[in-house]
């Protein structure tokens, strides 16, 4: 008889501890709050991950503060993040590891390409994507123009950027003569590309050659050359910084005397280190500037949290997706990914980290976006002007 009393005794101090934990869980015991999961798709290794480090700092530090006032609907923000190398297979293995996780969106990734490879799953299982600096209007759209219901970005698309690359060549620069410089296994480069020929030529300019390379070379002398003979007064490349800072040294080494002018890819403080003074009085067109005085307050916060700058443009654009989903949440009362996306493609006039947007429903763009031309000043980057 003692030895029943003993066992159930035993039994029942069992159930109340496992009560006990089940009550300090997050997966949904009796008096938890479950966090609200959200996916984070960046490059936090390889040549992205300056961008990358930039985007998780600025997300980690407003939900720190979104968390620190209550959350959203009483419960917690968590990121659920994972390092996409900034390459097209392992964003496919990260939005794979985002759907299992249960997230209800995913901010990133930040590469148009990669975007597009991502939502070959996330399009099936209706997870919002929203990309940070994914400027092709494919990442919205497929070939043919039909719309991805789920896919939205917080930036300009390229057809933007190369009207206004191809603009400040002719009016700015007063170019006549241009030569194209891309990396052909990048849909980024590739597309811009075309987008600033349409309207260089359009308006007057001729494009004298255009050159090409494969990702990963790193010695472009005989393109540059090509290019030099052909006498031009300007090179448009729409490359990463890398390639770009080793090109505008190589073809300084060969001669070539014109003006430089890239992408949003060249925000890099490694064009810089790589193309040295080679880079001096280049421009490129940037998505953001550091000297924008609606994220003025925001830049301070950010160097006095992490002790340096923001990368731009990346970190603003993922703040911006963060405050797209947190209204839909809000506004849908919930997390439905059919309601949130139907939110999110209706956006107007939210208030965002740089300032407002509205979003299109027909393209999931959002409207009223600038642009600013930046250069190259004394080995530092400057704001040259802005483009609205």
């Amino acid at each position: 008889m003692l030895k029943k009393l003993v066992t159930l005794i035993l039994v029942c101090l069992l159930a109340v501890s496992l009560a006990s934990c089940g009550g300090s869980s997050t997966s949904g015991g009796s008096g938890s709050v479950q966090p609200i999961l959200i996916g984070h798709e960046v490059a936090l290794t390889g040549g992205s991950a300056l961008w990358g480090e930039a985007e998780k700092n600025a997300l980690d530090m407003e939900i720190e503060k979104i968390n620190a006032n209550g959350g959203v609907l009483g419960r917690p923000i968590e990121i659920k993040r994972y390092d996409n190398k900034a390459d097209q297979t392992e964003a496919v293995n990260v939005a794979n590891r985002l759907v299992a996780d249960k997230v209800v969106a995913i901010i990133g990734p930040a590469q148009s390409g990669v975007a597009i490879a991502a939502t070959s799953v996330t399009e099936p299982a209706k997870l919002i994507l929203i990309g940070t600096t994914t400027t092709n209007e494919k990442v919205t759209v497929d070939d043919d123009g039909k719309l991805h219901p789920y896919n939205f970005r917080t930036t300009i698309i390229d057809p933007y950027q190369g009207l206004v690359a191809a603009n400040f060549a002719l009016n700015d620069l007063q170019s006549k003569r241009a030569a194209t410089f891309i990396d052909i296994g990048s849909d980024y480069s590739q597309g811009l590309a075309q987008h600033f020929i349409d309207v260089y030529t359009a308006g007057g300019g001729t494009i004298v050659t255009q050159e090409a390379f494969r990702s990963e070379e790193l010695d472009y002398r005989a393109q540059l050359g090509k290019i030099k003979d052909a006498g031009v007064d300007l090179v448009f490349m729409p490359t990463m910084q890398k390639e770009a800072g080793l090109a505008m040294k190589q073809a300084r080494e060969l001669g070539l005397d014109c003006h430089f002018l890239g992408g949003d890819a060249w925000a890099s403080i490694e064009l810089i280190e790589l193309g040295g003074a080679a880079t001096e009085g280049c421009f490129y067109v940037n998505l953001a500037s550091l000297e924008d005085p609606v994220l003025k307050d925001w830049v301070e916060e950010y160097k006095t949290k992490w002790g340096k700058e923001p990368v731009m443009p990346n970190p603003v654009f993922a703040v911006d997706a963060l405050y797209a989903i947190i209204a839909a949440i809000e506004g849908t009362g919930g997390t439905d990914p059919d309601k949130m996306a139907e939110y999110i493609a209706n956006l107007k006039d939210l208030k965002v980290l740089t300032g407002h947007m509205s979003m299109e429903p027909d393209t999931h763009n959002p409207t009223g976006k600038s642009a600013v031309i930046e250069t190259v000043k004394d080995g530092a980057f400057t704001f040259y002007k802005g483009i609205s």
